[in-house]
């Protein structure tokens, strides 16, 4: 059993992210053998960018402020008591458009490795791959295009 008293759990940039940052609140190290729960807090005009992670979902209960999150195609505006679940493999991001900090909970499964794979990462990689079978440089590709 664990019980930490609310400030007491560093805080640390979330890499990738703009005024984001990230508390574990409890995971592995504290002996959770199934789920991680994290809190998030976005600055005013903070923001994730766009990413996804194949194997993990998240569940997230938003705990102070408003903010916009994306998940797949749709674009919430979201407040204090909303909860979310973004299914694993689905693309999401955030954006905090409010004049306060936001905050969120969230649990995700425990995993040995926490994949995260970023949009801007995925489109540079695929035109680096394009580059090397063709010796061009494609001017843009589109990821929404089935292969």
């Amino acid at each position: 059993m664990n019980v930490k008293t609310n400030g007491t759990v560093p805080s640390e940039p979330v890499s990738k992210a703009v005024g984001t940052e990230i508390e574990w609140l409890i995971d592995r190290k504290d002996g959770a053998p199934n789920f991680e729960l994290r809190k998030f807090r976005m600055k005013p005009n903070g923001s994730i960018p766009k990413h996804y992670h194949p194997d993990i979902e998240h569940e997230q209960y938003v705990l102070k402020g408003e903010y916009v999150v994306g998940i797949g195609e749709k674009v919430y505006h979201v407040k204090p008591g909303d909860s979310i679940f973004i299914p694993a493999g689905t693309l999401h991001w955030y954006v905090n458009t409010g004049k306060d900090d936001a905050e969120f909970l969230c649990i995700i499964p425990r995993k040995e490795n926490y994949e995260a794979i970023y949009l801007d990462e995925e489109e540079r990689a695929a035109k680096a791959s394009r580059s090397e079978s063709t010796g061009k440089v494609p001017s843009e590709i589109d990821l929404n295009k089935e292969c």
